[in-house]
């Protein structure tokens, strides 16, 4: 990069700081606190494989990305995450568990039985209408009586529609998926933080915009933007176009005031580096992909930073 060209993550460095020094400071749904803003937006190319991994601390990828290929899958239950050993959904079926029963049972235990117990992975693992349910399978209801309707076999694929309108109705403003569906909002275990993304096609490339209603800018938003960049670029080699930019906005975009080791730290260091994002194989639909079909190089970042998840 050169002087007269920022870094990419520049813009998540400067974002950071302004809600750390400016934030508005309040008590939030889990108590913790937070400094907060309402409203931003941030722009990155993805040219030439570029992905916008934070290169000012280390973003295990894979875990975004198998999420992603989870997401996909349309499942709700933290069996299979667990399984390939993605534990970022655990905190909320275990902090229902530990409600109900009174037992203070530790994570690691908690997950050898969601594995191991099919009966107590059905009870204690699913997490309600999640993202991947109203993205691949969100409700239908057919009529069966004067005034009287019940949910169908068999929902809307957002996804599969969202691939055949970029391939039929490159024009259109309609490319668009959500997950906020606000009849089923309520029974789900964290309603959707990423709702709704949407793409356009210009010169032969797809962009992609995600809007995110509440954003833990501190700890979720790497994996979010990889999470963007990752499926954007998964929906171009699809439909046969290059990717283009994504843009990322957030509607309540804080940082946890619990987090300011984690802030401080960060804020102090110097963004380097241009990862890559790089896709192996073609498969035949946007549902085969695979985490083996992933690489990411060139990603040189400084040492990983830990913070506590709030519940």
């Amino acid at each position: 990069m050169t002087d007269s060209i920022p870094h990419y993550e520049q813009q998540y460095i400067d974002l950071m700081r302004h809600i750390w020094r400016h934030g508005d400071e309040r008590i939030d749904r889990t108590g913790v606190g937070t400094r907060s803003i309402l409203g931003a937006t941030m722009r990155f190319s993805l040219a030439d494989e570029a992905v916008p991994l934070l290169t000012t601390k280390r973003v295990y990828w894979k875990v975004a990305a198998r999420e992603m290929l989870w997401f996909l899958t349309g499942d709700t239950n933290i069996r299979e995450l667990v399984r390939q050993g993605v534990h970022i959904w655990t905190d909320w079926p275990l902090d229902a568990y530990r409600r109900a029963t009174g037992e203070d049972l530790d994570r690691d235990t908690f997950e050898m039985r969601i594995v191991g117990d099919d009966d107590f992975a059905a009870r204690w693992g699913n997490l309600g209408p999640v993202y991947g349910a109203q993205w691949v399978n969100w409700p239908l209801y057919e009529p069966v009586g004067e005034g009287l309707y019940r949910k169908a076999e068999k929902g809307r694929n957002q996804i599969a529609e969202l691939v055949e309108a970029i391939r039929t109705t490159p024009g259109s403003r309609r490319l668009l998926f959500t997950g906020w569906n606000v009849a089923e909002v309520p029974q789900m275990a964290l309603p959707p933080c990423h709702m709704t993304y949407q793409f356009q096609v210009s010169n032969g490339k797809l962009n992609g915009l995600l809007f995110q209603r509440s954003c833990d800018l501190g700890l979720g938003f790497a994996f979010n933007i990889f999470g963007l960049s990752m499926l954007t670029r998964m929906l171009a080699q699809q439909c046969d176009l290059e990717p283009g930019e994504v843009v990322w906005q957030g509607g309540d975009v804080h940082l946890y005031l619990n987090h300011a080791d984690l802030v401080e730290e960060q804020m102090n260091r110097i963004p380097s580096g241009a990862p890559k994002l790089r896709i192996r194989r073609r498969p035949s639909s946007i549902f085969d992909y695979a985490i083996e079909d992933f690489d990411v190089l060139d990603y040189a970042p400084q040492s990983h930073i830990s913070a506590p998840v709030a519940v």
